[in-house]
């Protein structure tokens, strides 16, 4: 049977469209859609049980994946098939989950799966941003319980133009890279880096991508309205006792509303609040907690939740006793570990970490291979978030999709500072110490002074800060440098780093419909005065990177040869450049120049010395002696017709001094004018125009003997014209010889 195949085609304003089609791939899922976008084409799946889950949170699971075969191509490695997702695929699953999962009824527990793969490549198309508009559409074509449409976009700045999901060759001129997710009336998340921008021109930004949203939006619903709208599942829905709540609230809510305003830590405040809870149940027989236990717990966390709430909103008070503009105490030190090349620690309240930064070569970069993009980063962060840090104690299961998008995050805050001709590899690796509010804010800040301590030359140092929201729709209040539990509490919680000039970075999750981009531009602005209040913290701390690495950290130096020499500096088998390291102590990388074809070579050491005497091999191999010029040179190999020399200034350049070229007198032996090791002057005449040979003479920069001679030279043509003649009769008689020969016998008798 023929499948019917429904399509909506979404015009994106310059030409390019992006395809929905449904009904003829994947129907046994809940919902299925294919979207198109050039060549690229993306499969997304949707499935939700319809038995509820034990669990009291959402399962919800975004997979996003690139297959190899997309774009012709082989996995790599030994097993020739996909295996755990890359960092990227990771990135782009944490980006649409942090979109749909909002929008999924708080008492919806059923495990649910959003499945997207990339089935088709285009160079020109960078699937990502196509991956939210997948699963928002095929929910659109299910029955899942799911409040309304989104769409996800990418947007990027060129020549000062806007432009929706740009290529990959665009966006490497743009000046910002946003991604921002949303529905048709509210904006839910935002993420990116950008060139030191403005509040304004951020804001500016992620407008252009919503306007471009609603359009996809309204395709969706169009393709739904087509292919049948589905009635919304039943479910099992969460029960409710008004009467119970209110109880609770009464109970729970004065004596919340005073712990709050104590501004106790955070191991007095929570154990304050537990002792309330406790109190609380303490009001029920054990029957009614066997009824109610659940609800309880429910009712509480939300009496609690609002009186915090609303200290912040009426007495501008916060949990910790600061204003909401006040940003937490802070103390850094840099140099801390003794081995590392650069190292700091930056506390700031109860969140600390501890940074490294490792200097290497090309051939420590990050190797990126993903069907969408092939590539490498001489920068890149490792974000680690121990369970100590939380005073937890839990198993330790590989790095978490939280670890990489948090590290993801602050290596967008740094690496536009670090300047395109440092000739490291820089690693720098964050371990999280102490976490209370904004780790990965933490992680910049401590970011910048470890590379400043190893001596990286950042353009400027960059700053982080984690901002929060809390409204009421009437009132509302921005609260600087959040702690965790008002992150879990607030409206939005949004993560900006940059320098003095402009904005590097954000992560913005915003949890209320309607936020007025009024309030969004001023909450930026507080991040603004709050960064500046921690960069003067930071460079109190170090005022500038270090114009030295430190003494046991390699220093790199790079050399350019031409690509004819880049085989003799290998050698067979690489036998010379291992033997120069060897030797050295260094490392030697060489990479060819993919416009030029010559070769960089990039020497990394401890030692000076070391490193000189490759440099010094190098510019021996590239030496080229002038015409007429004189050299000193040294006597290296003795021969029965010359003496082989060595130039000083170029060692490893060898030539043949000729014997007739010693001296002006008649020399029978070498050995009577020169011998190993001497050192003398010679003068170089180029090519030799008989033996196409360097030609090199001590002679003549010898003053010639009074009363001296010279031979004339022999008459070789007239030699050559005898020697011809006596060759040619030689010739006739030999060949008249052989004419005899073959004659018969008869004809000889008769002569």
């Amino acid at each position: 049977m023929i499948p019917k195949v429904f399509n909506e085609v979404i015009d994106l304003g310059d030409g390019r469209t992006i395809t929905l089609e449904t009904g003829k791939l994947a129907k046994q899922a809940h919902g299925s859609v294919v979207v198109q976008m050039g060549k690229a084409m993306l499969l997304c799946t949707v499935v939700s049980n319809y038995k509820q889950s034990d669990v009291d949170f959402l399962p919800l699971t975004v997979d996003y994946r690139e297959k190899f075969a997309a774009a012709g191509r082989y996995p790599g490695g030994f097993f020739k098939r996909e295996a755990r997702p890359s960092d990227g695929e990771v990135l782009t699953m944490r980006l649409v989950d942090r979109v749909l999962r909002p929008l999924f009824p708080k008492d919806y527990h059923a495990e649910t799966q959003v499945m997207i793969q990339l089935m088709s490549h285009d160079e020109d198309v960078m699937p990502d941003a196509l991956a939210g508009l997948a699963a928002s559409t095929a929910i659109q074509l299910s029955d899942f319980p799911f409040e309304c449409p989104i769409s996800e976009a990418r947007v990027a700045r060129v020549n000062g133009a806007f432009v929706i999901n740009p290529s990959r060759a665009q966006l490497a001129e743009s000046d910002i890279d946003m991604m921002i997710g949303a529905s048709a009336d509210s904006v839910m998340m935002v993420e990116g880096e950008m060139d030191e921008i403005s509040e304004e021109e951020m804001a500016d930004a992620i407008k252009f991508a919503h306007e471009s949203i609603k359009v996809q939006i309204a395709a969706q619903v169009r393709l739904a309205e087509a292919f049948g709208k589905k009635e919304v599942r039943e479910y099992e829905t969460a029960e409710q006792n008004e009467e119970l709540a209110k109880k609770i609230h009464d109970l729970a809510y004065d004596k919340c509303y005073a712990i709050a305003k104590q501004g106790t830590s955070k191991a007095e405040r929570g154990a304050a609040f537990a002792e309330v809870k406790e109190e609380v149940k303490a009001t029920f027989s054990e029957e009614e907690l066997d009824e109610f236990g659940g609800l309880v717990s429910k009712y509480y966390s939300k009496a609690e939740k609002e009186a915090v709430r609303e200290l912040t909103l009426s007495e501008g008070i916060r949990l910790d006793g600061r204003k909401t503009d006040e940003i937490r105490p802070i103390w850094c030190e840099v140099d801390y570990l003794p081995s590392t090349h650069g190292s700091s620690i930056f506390t700031r309240g109860e969140t600390q970490a501890l940074a490294t930064v490792t200097l290497g070569t090309s051939r420590e970069a990050n190797k990126i291979d993903m069907p969408s993009y092939e590539g490498e980063e001489t920068f890149y962060l490792h974000y680690n978030f121990p369970p100590f840090c939380t005073g937890e104690a839990r198993p330790l299961r590989g790095t978490s999709r939280r670890e990489v998008g948090h590290g993801n995050l602050a290596q967008r805050g740094l690496k536009g500072m670090i300047p395109e001709d440092c000739p490291y590899t820089v690693r720098v690796v964050s371990e999280v110490l102490e976490s209370n509010g904004s780790s990965s804010m933490a992680t910049v800040c401590a970011g910048t002074m470890a590379l400043m301590d190893a001596g990286v030359q950042m353009t400027r140092p960059v700053s982080g800060i984690a901002m929060g929201l809390i409204s009421d729709g009437d009132r509302y209040a921005v609260l600087s440098d959040i702690l965790g539990d008002e992150d879990h509490l607030g409206d939005m919680d949004f993560k900006v780093t940059g320098t003095a000039d402009g904005i590097t970075a954000c992560q913005m999750d915003i949890k209320i419909k309607g936020l007025s981009y009024e309030i969004l531009v001023n909450a930026l602005k507080q991040a603004r005065d709050g960064r500046l209040h921690i960069l003067e913290k930071l460079t109190d701390t170090i005022t500038a990177p270090n114009v030295e690495v430190k003494a046991h950290a390699p220093k790199m130096v790079t050399r350019v040869i031409p690509n004819d020499l880049i085989g003799a500096f290998i050698g067979p088998g690489g036998k010379h450049i291992q033997e120069l390291q060897k030797e050295t102590e260094t490392t030697i990388v060489i990479n060819e120049d993919p416009v030029t074809e010559e070769g960089i070579v990039e020497i990394l050491g401890t030692s000076p010395e070391g490193i000189e005497a490759v440099i010094a091999r190098i510019e021996s191999m590239m030496f080229k002696p002038e015409k007429g010029k004189v050299y000193e040179v040294k006597v290296i190999k003795m021969l029965d017709f010359g003496a082989v020399v060595e130039y000083i200034e170029a060692p490893g350049n060898e030539v043949l001094l000729h014997v007739s070229e010693l001296a002006w007198e008649r020399t029978d032996k070498v050995s009577d004018v020169v011998n190993m090791g001497d050192v003398f002057d010679v003068k170089y005449f180029g090519l030799d125009p008989r033996t196409r040979k360097e030609k090199v003479s001590r002679k003549a920069i010898l003053p010639k003997p009074e009363g001296f001679v010279e031979r004339p030279p022999r008459d070789n043509n007239r030699g050559r014209d005898n020697r011809g003649r006596d060759n040619r009769n030689r010739d006739n008689r030999n060949r008249d010889n052989r004419r005899d020969d073959r004659r018969p016998k008869q004809d000889k008798k008769e002569e």
